[in-house]
């Protein structure tokens, strides 16, 4: 194998806390067992089985869930929560329900509940502080 250098790159929080946990119990950095992590992953992924394509067919729905082994479903269930993670990390929901009108909730960084309007502005519902909160660049509420 050749020698090559490792690549600066960026990790999930829950993965490295993950790595650095299960690393702890087989001895390793959090960096040798996300590395471990990988090329295991990438040797299920790769193998062309008879197992590995029926997960691939319940993974297009081209064969029922039903119908996989233990083994399978397991592989199967990897797979999917994945997916869902990959997903979420790169959907902004709030974004994409504030273009359909709806508001939203969310802690901001004082643990504080702000209520988000689809026009840009937020309003804290916390404690005694409710006053309504402007985007930048936005004029206040004519009153």
């Amino acid at each position: 194998m050749a020698n090559t250098a490792d690549r600066v790159t960026r990790i999930a929080a829950d993965l490295m806390d993950s790595a650095a946990a299960e690393g702890a119990r087989q001895s390793r950095s959090a960096k040798q067992q996300l590395d471990h992590w990988a090329r295991v992953g990438r040797a299920v992924s790769s193998q062309q089985t008879a197992a590995r394509r029926r997960v691939e067919a319940a993974l297009t729905g081209d064969l029922e869930l039903r119908e996989l082994s233990v083994e399978e479903g397991a592989v199967f269930n990897a797979e999917i929560a994945a997916a869902i993670h990959e997903k979420l990390a790169g959907s902004n929901y709030g974004a994409l329900l504030a273009e359909r009108g709806v508001t939203t909730v969310a802690l901001d960084e004082n643990g504080d509940i702000v209520e988000h309007h689809p026009d840009g502005s937020s309003t804290v519902l916390t404690g005694k502080r409710q006053a309504q909160r402007r985007k930048k660049g936005s004029a206040a509420p004519a009153r």
